[in-house]
Formats: C-alpha cells, structure tokens, sequence
C-alpha cells in the first residue's frame, strides 16, 4: 500500500476490517525486497507465494523488479488486481483495441513504427489536432498536444531518438478541459469525481497542474466505466471519461488499475467515497480468500 496522501490510515483500515473477519493479514511486503529460489518466495520472512491473496496498491512506486515478482505471483495466487489485467491497463494502445473490440467508445487512435512517421503525418492531416503518447506513461507525462503542422514537425526529429520503437496517437476530443474519474470495484460503482486542467495547460492529470473537482455520475458514464472495466478484466479500476463535445457523446480515456483513495484534504473538499471502496475491497478479498 502507499504511504503518502493517507495510504497508511487506508492500509490500517482495511487491515481492522480483514481482521475483524478472522482474516490474518501480512504488510509491508515490498516486492523490491522479494528473493526465490526452489523452495519458493520470501519476502521480509513471508513465503508469499503460500498466502491466499496478495493486494498491491502502490501507484507511482513500482520499479521493473517488483512488477516482474508481481508476474510471477500472479500465476501461483489471486492478485490484485490480477496483473495480466493490471498490465493490459497499462498499455493505452493495446487496451483501448481491446476495449473498442469490445464495444467500449474510446477515442480513435492509431500505433505505427517510428521508422514511418508518414502514417503519423497522414492522421494528423485526417484529425487536424490529435495528442502523441507514450503507450505505457503515466500522470500526463511524456504527452504532446499536436495541433499544427509546425509543432509536429518540431516533434518527428524527437521521434526518431525516442527509445520507444513505436509512435502511438490519438485523436484529441474537443473538451472543456475536465474529465470524470470514475471508481469501479468488484463490478460495483464506487464513486465519480473529475479533474480540470489549470489555465496554462490542456492536461487534467493531477501531476500536470489539474485539480479535483466534485462531479456527479450520470448512468450513462457509469455503465461505460462498467463495460471498461469489464473489458479490460481489472477487479479495482479508475475510468477516466471525456465529454466529446465535437460528437455528443461520452468517450473512455483510459483505464486506471490503481486509483488513488481520496486523500485527508480532499476527503474535507467533500470526496467521501473511501469507506465504500473499502467495503468492497474488503468484501473482495475475504470471498477470494474463503474460496481458497
């Protein structure tokens, strides 16, 4: 669990709740500090593998050889979220395909290898403003908002030094520069709340200058959020939502694996969802761990 923006009163809540269903808990288990070797895995002097479930719930924080242990985990024991959708959500081109496969509206979008940038060039003469993005960035950063052809050929010299081997764009939704961030657990709406980008930006992500705001879901939004989710194959998920104004319709952004619980300051801002989101992680856990 992270530590920071109240993760730690989180953590203990949900650890009371767990136990006061006679559901032993371990924490602290970093899976930086992971060794394994025939006889299995041992973190801080846990076999971890043996556990019923294992929760990880620490955005921002993964390094390459937590998210490696993560996978491996994942194949022996429930996780959550499980990582094959965890990892899928990471990926924005190869979850927004399976999304649009599966009947979810999301932005158009096209991949192409950064050795043809003409295939770039070409959508952006089709869109006329469209956002490059890293496939597997996160918090806005690494994004560009390409909405001439002189930024974009500003862009393509930046390309060919990338290290991704691959360009990924997207159509940018006409928007007022808000967005609606929409809580799903277990299935279960949990809660909506939105961001707005700040006057000097384009970018609704907390990390870019954007900030919270109080919204409320319509049922519309919250059975896109649902058929996301759903999709992607996540148990915990975060939506993020875009009213395209352009087209008169709601559009799926991205999905989220590890949305963020409201922190102290927004909680008194009036984001009260924490307790329910608990409830059903709780609820979660202690029916995937009876089943075990």
């Amino acid at each position: 669990m992270y530590q920071n923006g109240g993760g730690t009163e989180i953590e203990k809540k949900i650890v009371t709740r767990l136990e006061e269903r006679e559901i032993k808990t371990v924490t602290g288990l970093d899976l930086r500090f992971a060794e394994a070797g025939r006889d299995g895995i041992v973190c801080r002097d846990t076999k971890i593998d043996e556990l019923d479930a294992f929760f990880s719930y620490n955005a921002g924080e993964q390094t390459v050889g937590q998210l490696y242990m993560y996978q491996v985990l994942s194949g022996f024991m429930p996780t959550l979220n499980n990582y094959a959708a965890f990892a899928l959500a990471e990926d924005k081109f190869h979850s927004n395909l399976v999304m649009a496969r599966s009947g979810v509206n999301t932005s158009d979008f096209y991949i192409c290898h950064k050795e043809q940038p003409e295939g770039m060039v070409k959508k952006f003469e089709e869109w006329g403003k469209m956002v490059f993005k890293p496939v597997d960035g996160w918090g806005g950063t690494g994004m560009a908002l390409i909405d001439s052809r002189a930024t974009l050929d500003t862009l393509l010299p930046f390309l060919n030094k990338h290290d991704s081997r691959n360009i990924y764009v997207e159509r940018f939704i006409q928007n007022d520069y808000s967005d609606f961030r929409v809580d799903i657990v277990d299935g279960e709406f949990v809660a909506c709340y939105g961001r707005k980008a700040n006057d000097h930006d384009w970018r609704t992500n907390i990390t870019s200058g954007g900030s919270v705001i109080l919204r409320e879901a319509n049922d519309e939004i919250v059975s896109l959020a649902k058929a996301a989710t759903k999709a992607i194959g996540l148990e915990i998920a975060g939506v993020d939502i875009l009213y395209d104004q352009e087209h008169e319709e709601y559009v799926v952004l991205e999905v989220n694996g590890i949305p963020a619980f409201a922190t102290p300051e927004q909680e008194e801002f009036g984001l009260d969802f924490n307790d329910k989101k608990i409830d059903l992680i709780v609820n979660m856990i202690d029916r995937i761990t009876r089943k075990g």
